[in-house]
């Protein structure tokens, strides 16, 4: 598969706007200011192909890259406490017709920082995924930041707070600085597309 090859392809704010699905998609869901657009740049070893934000539930769009043979999709973030109860509703609208409109979903990467408890949002969001049987992975963003007794304690621990919801799925750490996790997360992806 060529990784290499990748365009920024479109931004859609709106549920009217999506593009048909014709390549097989996988997409990244997670909070705002988890690590999504650093996940993106780092598996296509890109720079700054995915806009990277300091500032939390900037993404308001749904961003689509696309490769030879599938689709990226950068889902807008999550949980930010900050953004107005319209672009909430707006969020919910566009993320419940991206996933729900028959679109060719291979895979979806849901994002949890490593260093904090998954929260209310992160196992919402999984328990939809996996109602809607869409197949997912867990990938543990910032794993760089912790030492080997915290980064083992909190695997442990994360595999407690998803209980079944992490049952048979792939868990995989990831440090967008050093690169760790960043083959894994292309094989995870290599293996959706060939076999769902």
């Amino acid at each position: 598969m060529n990784w290499n090859k990748v365009d920024f392809e479109a931004a859609f704010g709106t549920l009217e706007q999506l593009s048909e699905s014709t390549l097989p998609e996988i997409c990244f869901s997670g909070r705002s200011n988890v690590g999504k657009s650093s996940l993106i740049n780092k598996i296509l070893n890109r720079k700054s192909i995915a806009r990277v934000s300091s500032t939390p539930g900037k993404t308001v769009t749904i961003n689509f890259y696309k490769l030879d043979e599938f689709r990226l999709v950068d889902l807008p973030g999550y949980g930010y406490a900050k953004v107005a109860d319209r672009d909430r509703e707006r969020w919910a609208e566009l993320m419940e017709g991206y996933f729900r409109t028959g679109r060719n979903i291979k895979l979806c990467l849901q994002l949890i920082d490593m260093r904090h408890e998954a929260t209310e949002f992160d196992i919402s969001m999984l328990e939809f995924l996996a109602h809607f049987e869409i197949p997912y992975a867990v990938v543990l963003t910032k794993c760089d930041k912790l030492n080997k007794t915290e980064f083992n304690n909190r695997l442990t621990s994360l595999k407690q707070e998803l209980g079944d919801l992490g049952e048979g799925i792939t868990i995989i750490p990831f440090s967008a600085l050093k690169g760790t996790g960043s083959d894994d997360v292309r094989r995870a992806v290599e293996f959706a597309i060939n076999n769902n």
